[in-house]
């Protein structure tokens, strides 16, 4: 545009071409579309097919396709596996659709979908979502408040088993290959009770024998020193999971 109205104010064409760093002929096809059809002429658009022209799916089928992947594993729909894969995915389409598309051309679906390939979070099969909302809206709150008109500590407790050879987390490794962690077979284990405050304050018993309600009460016998001593107050609330053994 700007050419242009140095072309329109009188400047030649040769300065025009200098001042822009572009060639004659570029200015000259400026100017021709210029007195074609003026600015409108002018306004670069973009090139290539419009989104979506020529989907092999409709939009409705692509939308009943990404929730289909949100909502569930495929092995719920038919598919082997608990996670999805571009493989997968395709497969899905093929049998909802009867279409077969390459991985490259399901990865464009996913992507154009706004989904991402990423480690996924792991929640119990027996997890009461229901439950859950009542606990972070009523339960919670309630218990918070108690605990601040007392002056008392909230303890989060759980057991945890640990065992001598457990490999947890990645390596860096040869590429195509997994890396191997040699390990003993003389294996041994240890369990473990825990409790953290609130104010990221912990207090554990390591321990042998089977997690049991003797172990529970013997853990928390030895809270009253450990609370008067460091967490300040008497009242303690204890936040505990359903295991029978808790309580």
């Amino acid at each position: 545009m700007r050419a242009v109205a140095a072309l329109v104010a009188g400047r030649a064409r040769e300065d025009v071409a200098a001042i822009f760093g572009v060639s004659l002929k570029a200015v000259d096809g400026w100017w021709a579309k210029w007195q074609a059809g003026g600015r409108e002429a002018l306004v670069m658009r973009p090139r290539g097919k419009p989104v979506g022209v020529h989907q092999v799916l409709t939009e409705a089928e692509q939308g009943a396709l990404r929730q289909a992947v949100l909502d569930h594993r495929p092995c719920d729909v038919g598919l082997s596996g608990q996670l999805w894969t571009r493989r997968l995915v395709g497969e899905l389409i093929a049998k909802l659709y009867r279409v077969r598309l390459t991985e490259v051309g399901v990865g464009k679906y996913l992507k154009r979908w706004g989904l991402s390939f990423q480690r996924p979070d792991k929640r119990a099969v027996e997890q009461d979502p229901q439950a859950v909302a009542r606990w972070h809206e009523e339960t919670w709150p309630e218990i918070r408040a108690k605990a601040k008109a007392d002056g008392g500590e909230i303890l989060f407790a759980d057991q945890v088993g640990i065992r001598s050879d457990q490999v947890t987390g990645r390596t860096w490794g040869e590429k195509g290959k997994t890396p191997v962690v040699r390990r003993t077979g003389n294996r041994f284990s240890v369990n473990a009770m825990s409790a953290i405050s609130t104010k990221g304050r912990m207090h554990f018993m390591v321990f042998t024998e089977t997690f049991t309600a003797e172990v529970m009460c013997r853990f928390r016998q030895r809270q009253p020193h450990i609370v008067h001593g460091y967490f300040g107050g008497p009242h303690v609330r204890y936040v505990l999971d359903e295991n029978p053994m808790s309580f």
